[in-house]
C-alpha cells in the first residue's frame, strides 16, 4: 500500500544519486556535520567500536597516561624515585615509565619507590587515576560483553520467483548463533526515488508479507512478500526496479532468550541484488539418526526455475 506521506525516518527531500539507505553492516548511510565535542558520547563509541579498536584504544591509553606521568617524575627530578636512577637519560625515563606503570596498576614491585613529598603525591593521585581508568575499563569491557546482540545472516540476494501462481519477494535468513531466538517478526519497506513535476523524491512503501512473525527460529525462515494487485512491484521490471533506484528496507525484531532483551538487525537489498526467475535451495536435511542438521552457509544458495512471466529474467548458477 503506498503511503505517499510516510516517513520512516529517512526524509523523502532528494537529490542526486544515493548509495544506498541502509549499509550492509546495518547503519544507515548518514553523515552528520556541523556537531560540536559536546554532542560526542564516549560511552556510546566505545561500547560498539570493533574489539580490535577497543583493545587498541585501551592499550593507547595506558600507554600515553603512563608516558605522561613517567615525564613528570622525570621533571620533578628522578633523584626522587630511589632506585630508578641510571647512568643515562633514555634508561632514567625508561625506569620512571615503568615505575608510572606498576603505580598505575597498584603492583608496587618495591624496587622503587617515591621519596619526598612532591613524588608521594603524584604517584597518589596516579594511583587514584588508575584505580577510576580501570573501573571504567572494566566496566566498558562488560557492557561490551554482555550486550544483546543478534548474529542474523541473510541470503546475499533477494529473488523474485514463482509463487503461488504468481510471483513473490523473497530473501532468506538464518540465526547464526546457537542462541535461541524466539518470536522473530519481520517489517519491509520498498524505498524508491521519483519524479514528482520535475523534483526527485523519495516514496516509502510497505510490502505486506505472507507471514510477519515465525514464533521459533531454530532453522531457516525464507521471507515473502507476495506480488498481487496490492503490491507496489505488481507489473514492476528489473529495468523499472533500476530508473527507480529501489531499495529493499528491512527491521527484524526478535526476543533473546539467553539475554531475556529484545534485539534489532536492519538490512537492505538494492536492485541488483535481486535475482529474477531463482529461488532458495533447502539448507536444512534430516541426518541418519533422524535429527535435523542446518548448513548455515546454505542459507543464499539458489537454483534456476521455470519462469512464465516475460520480464523474469532466468537465473543462472
Amino acid at each position: 500500500m503506498q503511503q505517499p506521506n510516510f516517513d520512516p525516518g529517512l526524509t523523502q527531500q532528494y537529490r542526486g544519486v544515493l548509495k544506498r539507505a541502509i549499509n550492509k553492516d546495518g547503519q544507515f548511510n548518514v553523515r552528520r556535520d556541523g556537531a560540536t565535542w559536546r554532542d560526542a558520547h564516549p560511552y556510546l563509541y566505545l561500547i560498539s567500536v570493533s574489539w580490535a579498536k577497543f583493545f587498541g584504544l585501551i592499550f593507547l591509553a595506558f600507554i600515553v597516561t603512563n608516558t605522561l606521568f613517567a615525564l613528570l617524575y622525570v621533571a620533578i627530578g628522578i633523584e626522587h624515585l630511589k632506585g630508578a636512577d641510571a647512568s643515562t637519560a633514555a634508561l632514567r625515563f625508561t625506569n620512571a615509565f615503568f615505575f608510572s606503570a606498576h603505580t598505575l596498576t597498584t603492583v608496587g614491585y618495591g624496587n622503587i619507590w617515591p621519596s619526598g613529598p612532591l613524588a608521594n603525591t603524584i604517584t597518589a593521585i596516579e594511583a587514584l587515576t588508575g584505580l577510576m581508568g580501570f573501573a571504567i575499563a572494566t566496566g566498558l569491557f562488560f557492557g561490551r560483553f554482555s550486550r544483546p546482540s543478534a548474529r542474523i545472516g541473510f541470503s546475499p540476494t533477494a529473488v523474485i520467483a514463482p509463487y503461488k501462481g504468481g510471483t513473490s519477494l523473497q530473501f532468506r535468513i538464518v540465526n547464526r548463533r546457537s542462541n535461541n531466538l524466539i518470536e522473530v517478526e519481520a517489517r519491509l519497506l520498498l524505498m524508491t526515488v521519483e519524479d514528482c513535476n520535475g523534483q526527485l523524491q523519495r516514496r516509502f512503501q510497505d510490502l505486506e508479507l505472507e507471514r510477519t512473525q515465525v514464533l521459533f527460529f531454530p532453522l531457516t525462515w525464507t521471507v515473502v512478500h507476495p506480488i498481487d494487485e496490492k503490491s507496489p512491484l505488481y507489473g514492476v521490471s528489473a529495468k523499472d526496479l533500476e530508473r527507480l533506484q529501489s531499495e529493499i528496507m528491512i527491521n527484524l525484531r526478535a526476543f533473546d532468550e539467553s539475554f531475556g532483551q529484545t534485539v534489532h538487525v536492519r538490512y537492505s537489498y538494492r536492485y541488483d541484488e535481486i535475482v529474477w526467475g531463482a529461488r532458495f535451495v533447502q539448507a536444512f536435511e534430516v541426518d541418519a539418526d533422524g535429527e535435523l542438521r542446518l548448513e548455515v552457509s546454505r542459507v543464499g544458495e539458489l537454483e534456476q526455475v521455470a519462469v512464465e512471466r516475460p520480464d523474469l529474467v532466468p537465473y543462472k548458477n
